[in-house]
């Protein structure tokens, strides 16, 4: 079970880090919840709650009505239940552990690891001040970050049967896509596949798939438009799906021959190559203890030694839960990123690898793969996109 999975690994996370307590705390989770809670629970909580793990425990303090779910949940050594307030037991609890530090769910550089809102935050420090714990408090950025990006067995299973779902309607919407087809039709074509086979979308369903066909499209993150296939065209696709929560995240490149052409034009062929070079170099030059933005320049550098412009975003991101799911960033030095790119990878990161570059008059070649980080360096988890699909 995934959450057994998480919660053993959490605590050997505080090991690793000699961290005493570890305390995830929230509230009405299905408005405001925080993303780490799905390791640690399969339902929305209401009343404010409280799970907290050690080094060798693991403990829930949740509303009367949640306790029995918890419960059931077989991977707490006490799952208390409240009725009129939290604190009380909260308190006894943290008293007897005594822990030195505890880590709390804020960041300033992990969106993944800010999952206590501030007034959670403030009603913390108010409850722990009865006891004079409240400059006990640490971030648990470390033990947030490694829980989500190390992936267990069953999170590699769920992502590679997410990639399965998504190469196998990759493959139809190839034989789908034609002169004259829209952007919009050809994505419906794609979600009327994803319904089929009962499956999520990996993000938002309006921007899921993203079609983008011929030159000067809108580019990323656009929703698909009344814009026809022409011939000559490069046509790319950006789609995935979830599976048990955690998602595949895609691009694939086509092109729509013209009249008398069997082959893309040579400037067409040569993006297309230098792309695939592109992915090919970054994947050989992952392994664990490199930095991020070291990959990311061995992508760059390929595509503008080649005369192409750089591509506007990192190489990179994890994947898992979300598209975009993870601390470190196959990514450039760039503010937005903060300290992100300058984080080691690590044995079962999850990663995408998706270099673009422009040819001039017929559109974007845009690939995007995913690998797995191993001891010794990376595995496809994707069956690469080594030939251009023609239609």
């Amino acid at each position: 079970m995934l959450i057994k999975e998480k919660v053993e690994q959490a605590k050997k996370l505080l090991d690793e880090f000699d961290i005493d307590c570890w305390l995830t705390f929230a509230r009405e989770t299905s408005i405001n919840g925080d993303p780490t809670l799905a390791f640690l629970v399969e339902s929305d909580l209401t009343w404010h709650s409280s799970f907290i793990i050690t080094k060798n425990e693991a403990h829930a303090i949740v509303g009367e009505y949640d306790r029995l779910t918890v419960e059931e949940l077989g991977v707490y050594d006490s799952v208390t239940g409240f009725v009129r307030g939290f604190k009380e037991p909260l308190l006894t609890l943290l008293k007897k552990l005594n822990p030195k530090k505890i880590a709390i769910n804020y960041s300033v550089g992990s969106e993944i690891c800010d999952g206590l809102t501030y007034g959670m935050y403030l009603t913390l420090q108010n409850v722990l001040s009865e006891i004079s714990f409240e400059n006990r408090l640490i971030s648990a950025e470390k033990i947030v970050s490694a829980l989500r990006e190390r992936k267990s067995k069953s999170e590699v299973e769920n992502i590679k049967e997410a990639i399965r779902y998504t190469e196998e309607i990759f493959d139809l919407v190839a034989k789908f896509i034609k002169p004259g087809k829209t952007e919009k039709e050809i994505a419906s074509f794609m979600k009327q596949e994803v319904e089929k086979r009962k499956l999520k979308f990996a993000w938002d369903e309006k921007v899921c798939p993203s079609v983008f066909t011929g030159p000067e499209t809108a580019g990323a993150h656009y929703a698909p438009t009344d814009r026809e296939v022409e011939k000559g065209h490069l046509l790319n696709m950006d789609f995935g799906v979830k599976v048990n929560g955690y998602c595949s995240d895609m691009q694939r490149t086509f092109y729509i021959l013209r009249d008398g052409e069997k082959n893309p034009p040579s400037s067409v062929q040569k993006g297309f190559d230098v792309n695939v070079e592109a992915i090919e170099k970054a994947k050989q030059g992952i392994k664990p203890g490199t930095q991020g933005h070291m990959i990311d320049k061995i992508a760059r550098d390929t595509i503008t030694a080649n005369g192409y412009d750089e591509y506007p975003f990192g190489l990179g991101h994890q994947v898992g839960r979300f598209p975009h799911d993870g601390t470190a960033l196959l990514g450039p030095a760039w503010e937005k990123y903060a300290q992100k790119p300058f984080k080691n990878l690590e044995t079962g990161m999850v990663f995408t690898i998706e270099p673009r570059l422009t040819v001039p008059e017929h559109g974007v070649v845009s690939i995007e793969e995913m690998i797995i980080i191993t001891e010794t360096g990376c595995e496809w988890l994707t069956n690469p996109q080594k030939n251009i699909i023609l239609v």
